[in-house]
């Protein structure tokens, strides 16, 4: 074997030694959501929807707090490559800083949920009970903040089974209390679907003990002294944290605020449309959880990579990576087409819903490749620090491409003699993630020429 060969492969196995506990917490924290509907769905409709609504509002600003907090693995990976041990302990904790003082704010709206939820027009009952699960959310993200930062920090510096562990400990907890708190027992009242809220509250509060707790007696963890010495707040590190992870956050709103908005454009097509999107939406974000978990390892091994000063080494891993995503984008395709009517069967036995879901699993089937490389890529910008162009591109490819192209080809009869409905806004997802794709790739390549 050549030692181009044994250097892939090696970069190959530490990527997935690194990928497929981030795959199994993933994988875990989209079961929460599923727990939380499917109980709020047993005790009635209406409390079902309440979720889903509050979940809806409060998304935003969790995916906007993530996205900060994936700032975190570039920035120390890359001190613990150039084996800076003493700046880990600063840098984190700056982040920290940061981390929670953004929190801070969804706290305060809490207090005010009501008037919030009053935005969206509703029925009196459904704005209560959504206020409520609203309420204990936003109360609970100063403790999802924590857990954020203290689980980035354990995958920056190559720990990632704690986080496994730890969201399957939070999984269990959270169908504990959703049965706990929405049916109510032990001398405490049914809240409903409110009581989701207050489940996904403790969850955030247990696994940020959790991690802190491993943090804190992990031995591996000992040499960089987290919590040996505090720093001060030093307002232009915290900063140039948050110019640095403002774009990895905000590409992460213009994902999830995308797709809400085609949900509310598929409407007028009615509920059986909007099911079947859905369906293949919820489907995808899974099969999506692959290629995402690799990019995050993929994002780690870069940062580790240019730390030592070894840029070839940190192009290997973003082959690798490129290679692996691209490999399990074609098992994942295969599958959705050869078990589409088996997956569709799980979530629904209406016969237009399903003849429009068989539809769109093929197109979900096509866009996993794209969607491999963009992620990938993305998260290997990341790595390198370059962020702000993967902000713009994001920016272009979902919002000026993709959702143009589902617009036109969805509600108009501009291409075609009638409107695509579903069928022409995943098209135009097929073609904003392909478009990421390219300019992605083509930035990711520039950046390592650079560096070469």
């Amino acid at each position: 074997m050549s030692m181009i060969s044994r250097r892939t492969a090696l970069e190959s196995q530490r990527l997935i030694k690194l990928a497929w506990p981030l795959l199994i917490a993933q994988i875990t924290q989209m079961l929460m959501g599923v727990s939380d509907t499917i109980i709020a769905g047993r005790y009635s409709a209406v409390d079902m929807a309440a979720v889903a609504l509050g979940f809806s509002i409060t998304i935003p600003v969790m995916s906007f707090i993530q996205g900060i907090a994936l700032a975190i693995p570039p920035l120390v990976s890359r001190l613990h490559g150039a084996k800076a041990l003493h700046q880990v302990a600063n840098t984190t904790q700056q982040a920290g800083y940061l981390l929670i003082l953004i929190s801070v704010l969804p706290f305060t709206a809490a207090f005010f949920a009501s008037d919030i939820v009053s935005v969206f027009p509703m029925d009196a009952n459904l704005a209560a009970i959504t206020a409520d699960y609203v309420r204990y959310v936003y109360w609970s993200f100063p403790a999802f903040a924590l857990y954020q930062w203290s689980r980035n920090y354990c995958e920056a510096l190559g720990h990632t089974k704690p986080s496994m562990i730890i969201t399957v400990i939070g999984l269990v907890v959270n169908i504990a209390g959703n049965f706990l708190f929405v049916y109510g027992g032990w001398g405490i009242p049914a809240f409903g679907g409110a009581g989701c809220g207050i489940a996904t509250a403790l969850v955030f509060v247990a696994m940020s003990i959790a991690t802190l707790i491993y943090i804190r007696v992990a031995p591996r963890l000992q040499s960089f002294k987290l919590f040996t010495q505090w720093y001060a707040p030093n307002f232009g590190e915290i900063k140039s944290t948050l110019i640095f992870g403002l774009p990895i956050a905000m590409t992460i709103l213009f994902e999830v605020t995308l797709f809400a908005v085609i949900a509310l454009l598929l409407a007028p097509f009615g509920a059986n449309v909007v099911a079947a999107h859905q369906i293949a939406l919820n489907f995808s974000a899974l099969m999506f959880m692959f290629p995402l978990s690799m990019g995050m390892a993929t994002s780690i091994r870069v940062g580790y990579r240019i730390g030592q000063n070894r840029p070839q080494q940190a192009r290997t891993a973003v082959k690798s990576a490129l290679c692996i995503g691209t490999f399990v984008a074609c098992l994942t395709a295969c599958f959705t087409v050869l078990a589409k009517g088996f997956i569709i069967g799980l979530y629904t036995s209406n016969e237009e819903v399903f003849a429009i879901s068989f539809k769109l699993l093929l197109f979900a089937a096509i866009f996993q490749f794209s969607d491999a490389v963009q992620v990938i890529s993305a998260n290997a910008l990341r790595g390198y620090k370059d962020t702000t162009a993967m902000f713009y591109i994001t920016f272009c490819a979902y919002w000026l491409i993709g959702l143009p192209v589902g617009v036109i080809l969805g509600r108009t009869d501009w291409v075609t003699a009638a409107p695509l409905a579903a069928t022409g806004f995943w098209l135009g997802i097929i073609a904003g993630l392909t478009s990421a794709a390219i300019m992605l790739g083509a930035r990711l390549y520039y950046i390592q020429r650079r560096l070469s």
